[in-house]
């Protein structure tokens, strides 16, 4: 996009197309970042066509040159000269297909025939041809006519044009230039995102800016309108606005920005237009001074200076990643940032790993001689990282030139302690890589807000070296997966904020098999039975995690079942009509869970093989039924993935179809069998005297009792509780603001206890701490006892109901119960007396829990006796109280 006119013309079979190169474009080698202005419509010239005669039309692209723009954005489609002269300058063409928009379209066949024809011609005649920016098959579609018509039907039929484009020319880019009204619209086969924005508040236009690089999620987006009317606004404010738009557009990672316009010489609707003034040049091209700002914008952009250069390091962690760490090391040795190294730690490989590092060797490398597991391989980076931001790629990345210059960029501009960014599929990775890219488990970003991220992907991540060394660095036990959800969910229980960069991205190559695949699913199974014990509260009760933000993954993980709702504003009037989306469903997908699997179809397979003959007339269908449901949820998913065109074969579907139906069954396996296995510290080893001394109590209190006096507070005594809890290794998980107790606590693999308190006001500012123990089964428990169940009955059903398989049934299920329940009673003694402990270190006074035959019960009017102070005397024509301090 920089090249120089040419004073001779160039044949244009000899010049390079653009094509999208992740979120931006690419000219040959180069990337193309779009700083461009739109041209006419003109008055007819001698030839009846709306663009100025050649000599004028040459004029105004030397002009424009010299501004620094590389695009010009025309609102007909263009004769072949005017296409020809715009390359010689070194210009590329953007062009509109007018066709009647403005009109019901989708009410009449003619006027959708209409609008075929006209993008086809348009296709036809632009084909090949490199001057050829992209075609946008429709600019600005009004919302009232979207409103009338609905936004699928639209979006639809947008989809159906750009496939008319695509068959005439396959490799011409398509787009669809969208405006605030009607942003609700999301048709999916276009190449990028093309939006045209009016908005002359800064914050709003940066805050809007974020919010469509979301709605654009992998694809580029382009500021297709932008401007400011000099008659109106005055030319002093109209320089400034050019100046921090293109800049705020270009920092918030924009593939290229488009000023309307470059003259107020203006024609339109069969007139012209006189009392509007967007131009940077008045109608006879004499350059206002916002073209000055301009031309100062444009060359700085794309690269506008960072507030500063901070050292990054880049840290890579590799174990038998030979096969694609050259493409790898490669791309980081070419990254468009002034101050970085690169550490390769190899743990343990055994491969040709050591073989291509020494290839390269401006980077520093670090081996384990034994494989010792992700999490402590990036502690080794960090611990030898002399850069004060760390940042993180795996070895089956390459990364962007300009991945950490806009990485850094946002991360500086912000108050976040770490941030990441989009991981793509590269386009020369297989199809059977797509097919594993659009199937659940990949990586993902998930989204609090436009701009802060629950979680990043552990592929693309970087962190100030503070912030890490803060919590401790990466926790060992992930060895695999699972190291990034960790970090991330860590830095936020410390008060730290994780952002998101839409502009860093890198390449991430898949899976290239199935077998591999589900390889990886196991791992990040096993991982996650990890991230259970260790955050119980981000999870439910089956081990699924619960995600706050937004998923944003190339995988649907759920079926789209719910309607969308738009808001249009009074009358359809609204400038910024959202649409509300309910996302895809999730709940249906529960039916191809390994849980279902177990619970419900196997079940009845089982029993209507146990039953045979006549007694299984029912069960058969019910269990041929389940599975078959199960499979059509994934063909359903796999229906509707958005696999890349230019990956689609005849097998992928199927494939999706498969991967959807595998995954789920061998993640949770892995997940569930690590949980099973997991070493746990039995209880026993909680065990104390004072723990022992309970046993003999029976029924346990349910609740303890403490005067708190005017010390510790209720929160200020549960956040001592957890971290007695965290010091002797219990797992916890504590109220996130919707639950109804304070904590729980895992006591073993069969039981857990809900901690809850409450705080009693009495007379004279006393105060009585109240915590109540609840305890129940855990999961494994209830799955133990019910499959206990089960497979007694299906003894009993099969060998006949004797006596001996009676005994066993009346025998086996109360053993089970009166197991868990002492599980239950040794942790609520435990637990009892760590309260106790913790009570009296703050000066807390216990009331005693009461028994039968008691004289009298405990009274609370009893004030807190501490060891330094004199008891206060009880309250007037108060009883005396039975408590001791323990």
């Amino acid at each position: 996009m920089s090249r120089r006119p040419s004073p001779v013309p160039v044949p244009p079979a000899s010049q390079p197309r653009v094509t999208v190169d992740g979120k931006f474009f690419r000219l040959a080698e180069r990337k193309c970042h779009v700083k461009g202005l739109t041209y006419g419509p003109f008055a007819p010239n001698s030839a009846g066509e709306p663009f100025p005669t050649r000599e004028q039309a040459a004029k105004d692209f030397a002009q424009i040159r010299g501004l620094g723009a590389n695009l010009l954005r025309i609102y007909e489609v263009p004769p072949r000269w005017f296409l020809s002269l715009a390359l010689e300058h070194g210009l590329r063409v953007l062009v509109d297909v007018p066709w009647a928009k403005h009109q019901c379209f989708l009410d009449s066949a003619e006027a959708r025939e209409q609008a075929r024809a006209a993008v086809a011609e348009a296709a036809r005649i632009c084909a090949k041809h490199p001057a050829v920016f992209a075609l946008s098959v429709v600019n600005e579609i009004p919302a009232d006519i979207v409103r009338w018509s609905g936004a699928k039907a639209v979006a639809e039929f947008i989809d159906e044009l750009v496939e008319v484009a695509k068959a005439e020319d396959p490799d011409l880019l398509c787009t669809f230039a969208n405006f605030p009204p009607t942003e609700f619209l999301r048709p999916q086969n276009a190449d990028f995102i093309t939006f045209n924005v009016y908005l002359h508040q800064q914050k709003a236009f940066e805050s809007y800016v974020a919010r469509l690089q979301m709605l654009a999620d992998a694809k580029p987006l382009l500021l297709g309108e932008f401007g400011m009317d000099s008659i109106r606004e005055g030319e002093a404010r109209k320089c400034e606005f050019l100046k921090w738009q293109v800049e705020t557009a270009f920092r918030g990672g924009l593939a290229g920005v488009v000023v309307f316009g470059f003259t107020d010489d203006w024609h339109t609707d069969g007139r012209q237009i006189q009392d509007w003034a967007f131009g940077i040049t008045t109608r006879d091209r004499t350059p206002k001074p916002s073209a000055a700002a301009l031309r100062e914008a444009f060359q700085a952009a794309p690269y506008f200076a960072l507030p500063r250069s901070p050292r990054v390091s880049v840290v890579v962690a590799s174990f038998n990643g030979g096969r694609t760490l050259e493409a790898c090391l490669g791309s980081l040795n070419r990254l468009n940032y002034p101050n970085y190294e690169v550490i390769l730690v190899d743990d343990g490989s055994t491969d040709d790993t050591q073989q291509i590092a020494a290839l390269h060797k401006s980077i520093r490398t670090i081996r384990h001689e034994r494989n010792l597991g992700l999490s402590v391989a990036r502690n080794t980076g960090i611990a030898a990282a002399t850069g004060e931001i760390v940042a993180f790629t795996d070895s089956d990345c390459r990364a962007d030139e300009d991945w950490l210059h806009y990485l850094v960029g946002d991360l500086l501009n912000s108050d976040f302690a770490g941030i990441g960014g989009h991981n793509f599929l590269p386009p020369e990775d297989s199809w059977v890589a797509a097919a594993v890219m659009v199937s659940p488990g990949g990586p993902a970003h998930v989204m609090l807000t436009d701009r802060v991220a629950e979680h990043i992907p552990g592929c693309n991540m970087a962190f100030y070296k503070w912030a890490l060394e803060d919590i401790g660095g990466f926790d060992p036990i992930f060895r695999a997966a699972g190291d990034d959800v960790d970090v991330c969910w860590r830095l936020q229980q410390h008060g730290h904020k994780i952002g998101f960069s839409p502009a860093g991205f890198v390449w991430h190559y898949r899976r290239s098999n199935v077998g591999a695949y589900l390889r990886q699913q196991r791992g990040y199974g096993a991982a996650e039975a990890l991230l259970v014990r260790k955050h119980p509260e981000y999870f439910n009760s089956i081990g699924g995690s619960l995600w706050q933000g937004r998923i944003y993954s190339p995988a649907k993980l759920g079926l789209v079942t719910r309607r969308d709702m738009i808001y249009h504003g009074t009358f359809g009037s609204g400038l910024f009509q959202s649409i509300y989306s309910g996302g895809p469903n999730h709940a249906p997908m529960l039916l191809t869970s390994l849980e279902y699997h177990v619970c419900v179809t196997l079940p009845l397979l089982t029993l209507s093989a146990a039953f045979a003959g006549v007694k299984s007339w029912l069960l058969v269908p019910l269990g041929i039924t389940s599975l078959l449901l199960s499979l059509a949820l994934c063909v359903a998913a796999a229906w509707q993935a958005d696999l890349p065109r230019r990956k689609r074969r005849s097998r992928s579907r199927p494939l999706v179809a498969l991967l959807f139906f595998l995954q789920p069954v061998v993640r949770g396996w892995a997940r569930y069998a690590e949980r099973i296995t997991l070493r746990q510290t039995p209880l026993a080893a909680h065990e104390t005297l004072d723990s022992l001394t309970l046993k003999k109590t029976r029924p346990l209190p349910g609740e303890v009792r403490y005067w708190s006096g005017h010390g510790l507070d209720r929160v200020a005594f549960l956040q001592r509780v957890l971290g007695r809890l965290d010091a002797q290794g219990w797992q916890n998980k504590t109220d996130s603001g919707w639950s109804r107790f304070d904590v729980e606590i895992s006591g073993s693999r069969w039981c857990w206890l809900q901690l809850t308190t409450a705080t009693e006001l009495h007379p004279r500012g006393r105060r009585l701490l109240r915590c109540r123990l609840r305890t129940g089964w855990s999961l494994l428990a209830h799955v133990t006892f019910w499959a206990t169940l089960g497979f007694e009955v299906l003894l009993i059903s099969a060998l006949g109901q004797s006596l001996w398989w009676l005994c066993f049934l009346f025998i086996a299920l109360p053993a089970l119960v009166w197991l868990f329940r002492e599980e239950q009673r040794a942790l609520q003694r435990i637990i009892s007396v760590l309260l106790d402990e913790l009570a009296k270190q703050h000066g807390f006074v216990k009331v005693e829990h009461q028994v039968e035959g008691a004289a009298q019960p405990a009274n609370p009017e009893r004030p807190p006796v501490r060891a330094d102070a004199a008891p206060v005397p009880p309250a007037r024509n108060a009883p005396a109280p039975v408590a001791t301090a323990d």
